[in-house]
């Protein structure tokens, strides 16, 4: 079996002493309980403001990442803006190490980008280490050729991978592109933790899904998410969900 995190909860010690912010939102309080983490990917769902972001960083801090992205050898800095959830957050271990691992945000990737030009114009005795992304500046490409060029070139087997909503820069035909790309590292022995609202990311087959809402943090199948209900009512009936949203329309007027 794969992966390297195999649950996350807040420490036994922390857990009653914690108020405020961010262990008042609902969904992180629940992790009071274990909350296990599937060995190949688990995705977590939930409207703006449920925690998905805030749960995605402490889980990357602890794992040793910096808290702006990027490997557990970045450490820069633009803004200290982390919350403090990270040193009350117990990870339950599998036993080995990921021998390679990232931390995505959509957020910061930008200020990530152009961290790898700034080291690269240090001297070094190594190659660039833009190689190890293509080869080719990630502000000389598009967000979305960028992040793809993440998980093309610097992604790898038996890595740790948490991504903070990376479908972001994502265009649809790109995040099928991703999702075939993390199937691909994930057969490679590659362990992902995802915050989504995706429904094609959260299609990875066999993945477990958690919602974060005000009831705590609940499993939820692929077809009761929102993510993919919503999206599937709307495709199956557009015009409905126009005029619920927008009112009655009249039909356009001819052009005279």
């Amino acid at each position: 079996m794969t992966g390297f995190i195999s649950s996350v909860r807040l420490r036994a010690d922390q857990a009653a002493s914690k108020t405020g912010y961010p262990f008042s939102i609902p969904a992180l309080a629940a992790l009071g309980k274990e909350l296990p983490l599937h060995p190949k990917a688990t995705f977590f769902v939930g409207e703006n403001g449920s925690g998905k972001s805030t749960l995605m960083e402490a889980i990357a801090v602890a794992s040793g990442f910096n808290p702006e992205g990027g490997t557990v050898n970045f450490n820069f800095a633009t803004r200290a803006s982390h919350s403090p959830m990270h040193g009350a957050l117990r990870l339950v271990r599998r036993g080995k190490r990921p021998r390679t691992g990232f931390f995505l945000r959509a957020e910061s990737f930008f200020n990530l980008a152009t961290n790898i030009e700034e080291l690269d114009r240090e001297p070094g005795l190594g190659p660039p280490i833009i190689d190890s992304y293509g080869g080719r500046s990630l502000h000389e490409q598009s967000h979305g050729e960028s992040f793809l060029a993440l998980l093309q070139h610097r992604f790898g087997s038996n890595g740790l991978y948490i991504l903070d909503e990376p479908e972001a820069a994502l265009s649809p035909r790109r995040q099928l592109a991703a999702l075939a790309l993390i199937h691909r590292l994930i057969e490679r022995e590659s362990q992902f933790i995802i915050a989504t609202h995706s429904p094609i990311l959260l299609s990875l087959p066999g993945a477990s899904i958690y919602e974060l809402s005000e009831q705590g943090i609940q499993s939820i199948a692929y077809e009761d998410t929102d993510q993919f209900q919503l999206t599937k009512r709307f495709l199956n009936d557009p015009a409905t969900f126009l005029e619920m949203l927008l009112g009655p329309t009249s039909a356009p007027t001819p052009n005279t």
